[in-house]
């Protein structure tokens, strides 16, 4: 066992240090790497189209209003408790995709069903590039 063990400190002194100095080096230095550069008018055809995404569904939510409430006012709600809206029975209500207003319409019944008719769909909020003539 002993014979064993001093073979191993051999070893290890037979290293050379300035072997584990580049090791040591190689692991914290950064390489430098090349890349190419895309060509927009690459991959243009079948697999980019767009058409996949037109029959997934997206959910929507209609906002008629909101009111802010406290906790003890929110524990005593129950069945036949009113909150009265922030918005009036006139007022459009706003539509989101997310959390992102993109349209505003009004209520209406179709069926026994709330339905909402789009009166107005919003821009995306960043400004039309204006050209210089």
């Amino acid at each position: 066992m002993a014979e064993t063990d001093q073979a191993v400190e051999e070893k290890q002194d037979q290293q050379n240090p300035e072997d584990d100095a580049a090791q040591n080096d190689s692991s914290t230095q950064a390489q430098s790497a090349e890349f190419s550069e895309a060509n927009d008018a690459e991959n243009i055809g079948a697999g980019t189209s767009i058409d996949i995404l037109l029959d997934m569904s997206v959910p929507v939510t209609v906002a008629l209003g909101q009111k802010d409430v406290t906790i003890q006012r929110l524990l005593q709600l129950g069945p036949g408790s009113v909150l009265k809206l922030d918005k009036s029975v006139d007022a459009p209500a706003d539509l989101f995709l997310k959390n992102t207003k993109f349209a505003t319409g009004s209520i209406v019944v179709i069926d026994d069903c709330f339905a909402v008719r789009i009166t107005e769909i919003l821009g995306t909020g960043v400004p039309d590039k204006k050209t210089d003539q």
